[in-house]
């Protein structure tokens, strides 16, 4: 299993054993799916173009059975053009089909959580975060039917924590261990599906 992405594929501020591909290689273990130890490329604070040169200087070691993508919020938190964004997300999509084998349908693209609603993000304007994150989303949501991978969205779930403070890490912007643990649970069932077949 390969992961791309940035703080939110590595689990910035949880033990890696907490982080979301490592919860969800053991889901997949306990419904008896034998899958090797994740293979994670990324970084905190990344954009899409920072994954590409990241992946360049470090390249996985292809066909993996399954890669989810999950980039953006650093585009976003930084101002980037939703036009770039589309531009490199789109390439980023074509090089995770290439490590998947060729099969667009073992590609996981999920969806950019909000951090507008984290306890760091006191004082900002969380409706334009919202707003922007809801973008962002669209254009990989619409990137990702075009290329006929599966599509998880998450977000929903990271907007749980306006009310549940469990749902974020110390750091009180990265998600806690309980949130990619709910996170897991609707990649689960797709990541099964994939492996099953």
């Amino acid at each position: 299993m390969l992961n791309l992405g940035d703080s939110y594929t590595i689990g910035e501020a949880v033990p890696s054993a907490e982080n979301f591909p490592h919860q969800l290689q053991m889901q997949l273990k306990k419904s008896g799916i034998e899958i090797s130890t994740p293979e994670i490329i990324a970084t905190t604070a990344w954009t899409t173009d920072e994954l590409k040169n990241g992946i360049n200087e470090n390249p996985p070691s292809p066909p993996y059975d399954l890669v989810t993508l999950l980039i953006g919020v650093n585009n976003q938190y930084r101002g980037k053009s939703i036009d770039e964004f589309r531009k490199e997300f789109r390439e980023l999509l074509d090089l995770a089909i290439k490590y998947a084998n060729h099969r667009p349908a073992h590609v996981i693209v999920i969806s950019i959580p909000d951090w507008g609603v984290m306890p760091f993000a006191e004082g900002r304007d969380r409706k334009k975060i919202a707003e922007e994150i809801d973008a962002f989303n669209k254009v990989n949501e619409e990137e990702a039917t075009k290329s006929g991978c599966p599509y998880c969205n998450i977000t929903s779930i990271s907007r749980n924590a306006t009310t549940d403070l469990s749902l974020a890490a110390s750091d009180g912007l990265h998600p806690s261990a309980k949130q990619y643990g709910l996170w897991v649970e609707k990649i689960f069932p797709l990541a099964k599906k994939i492996l099953s077949e």
